[in-house]
């Protein structure tokens, strides 16, 4: 994919430090990664995405795929926030294995 289509700038997130809910229990604080931002392409995912991104694997739905340059840093734990919507990370691709470019497979998050 070329680099002109990387027009979309996110902010990965990691779950961080554990937080007192003020009930007994505990929330999960997100904490940007370093960089926080990236440029990355968004697009809608179709079922041949699915499968070719994950042939011969299971993985969770998506409804997004998301293609930019490299980074070990982003993990199935991490979240992408664009322009205030949330995408959960289920899948990543590093394609070729050689640490250039990543696909993510991303669920987007319904506020409630």
């Amino acid at each position: 994919m070329p680099r002109g289509d990387y027009r979309h700038l996110v902010t990965f997130d990691a779950p961080g430090a554990r937080v007192p809910d003020g009930e007994g229990g505990y929330t999960e604080a997100w904490a940007p990664l370093n960089p926080p931002t990236w440029y990355v392409a968004i697009r809608p995912a179709t079922a041949r995405d699915l499968e070719d991104v994950t042939a011969g694997t299971t993985t969770a739905s998506a409804t997004h795929v998301v293609t930019g340059d490299y980074r070990a840093d982003v993990t199935t734990k991490a979240r992408l926030v664009h322009e205030g919507r949330q995408f959960e990370i289920t899948g990543i691709a590093n394609v070729e294995e050689r640490d250039e470019t990543m696909i993510l497979l991303c669920e987007e998050l319904l506020a409630s």
